[in-house]
């Protein structure tokens, strides 16, 4: 079981700092630069500085667009009036872990471990609920197959006739198929 909280930065506030971009589990630069301590400049220096520690799979720039749907969504600051100049980075589970040998602090080993096991948590949990989802699945399935019966009666019964039918009833050789015409 893995611990609730560390003592630097409790793992609900990690929680919330994940974002799913581009189809990746990501922490942005400005998030992670608060956890550590340090600015977002700092931050981004250190990682230029070492630049081949952090290949597209560990890290990437988000694009304008991307940003500015971010700033819609969490309503940051725009770039005009003392915000963000550039695009935000995106820190994957890698690029996190390669970050704490970059920074060197204590508390940037410590903050990492305390990501480290959130990204665990969260794996756990997808995989849990991936395991509720089939479960899911399986019992539509056979619900589908018991109610199909039920769903075909019904579609019968609400269905308009298909064509006259016959009059029920004897008819002999005596009776008259057709009436007469009628005189005018």
């Amino acid at each position: 079981m893995l611990p609730k909280q560390t003592a630097l930065v409790p793992v609900t506030i990690i929680e919330r700092r994940i974002y799913l971009i581009h189809r990746q589990k990501v922490i942005l630069d400005a998030d992670l630069a608060k956890l550590y301590g340090v600015t977002t400049g700092n931050l981004n220096l250190a990682v230029r500085r070492n630049i081949e520690r952090f290949p597209e799979d560990f890290m990437f720039q988000l694009t304008k667009e991307e940003a500015a749907n971010l700033r819609l969504q969490f309503a940051t600051s725009s770039s005009g009036y003392g915000g963000r100049r550039y695009p935000p980075y995106a820190f994957t589970e890698q690029g996190v872990a390669m970050l704490s040998s970059v920074l060197g602090s204590k508390r940037a080993v410590h903050v990492n471990i305390a990501i480290m096991r959130t990204f665990v948590r969260l794996r756990e949990l997808l995989a849990s609920n991936r395991h509720l989802a089939e479960k899911l699945e399986a019992m539509e399935r056979s619900y589908d197959a018991k109610f199909r019966v039920v769903f075909e009666v019904i579609q019968k019964l609400m269905a308009p006739p298909q064509s006259p039918k016959e009059p029920i009833g004897f008819r002999g050789a005596l009776a008259p198929e057709k009436k007469p015409p009628r005189k005018k």
